[in-house]
């Protein structure tokens, strides 16, 4: 990591992390919708795939209007949620228990993505950068649907199916 030692030197440190993440997920997303037996889990990845997207391009426009300029760094947090996937998916026999897992995995990097954005609207604010603010806060609440959609879809079905299929 390079020396950073101002606040907005934080905030593109940040950004730029995030970006790396929301790209490695772009990979990620659609082994996870292959991997998942339960049909609404493999399409709630499908969306997902389009809405982080969505999420780059809203990076690329806040990047522009503010002028900034990202640092080519890998995502190290990310990189590991995605190792952990990548391991439900050659641990875990395809069927209820590994979707259960898949949901875990993803919400784990849901919640990775929710405490990023939560930090970066609060940096950019501090920062007096108004479209930062108003597009990281699109992101966040779009991240915070995902993780409740998966709770959602865990709840009442997947676990319920897991729970089936070793009783």
């Amino acid at each position: 990591m390079s020396k950073i030692t101002t606040l907005e030197e934080a905030f593109i440190h940040e950004l730029s992390d995030v970006y790396s993440a929301e790209k490695q997920l772009t990979k990620a997303l659609p082994k996870l919708a292959r991997a998942a037996t339960n049909a609404k889990l493999s399409e709630a990845f499908t969306m997902h795939l389009e809405e982080t997207q969505g999420q780059i391009e809203r990076l690329d426009q806040l990047v522009e209007a503010h002028g900034l300029k990202l640092k080519r760094i890998k995502c190290l947090a990310m990189e590991g949620l995605v190792a952990e996937g990548a391991d439900i998916i050659d641990e875990i026999e395809k069927g209820p228990v590994r979707d259960v897992m898949l949901i875990v995995g993803a919400q784990k990097a849901e919640h990775y993505e929710i405490a990023t954005y939560g930090s970066l609207i609060t940096l950019a604010d501090q920062l007096g950068y108004k479209e930062a603010v108003k597009l990281l806060k699109e992101t966040l609440a779009e991240e915070k649907q995902t993780d409740e959609k998966l709770n959602g879809l865990a709840i009442s079905d997947v676990n319920r199916e897991a729970i089936r299929a070793n009783a």
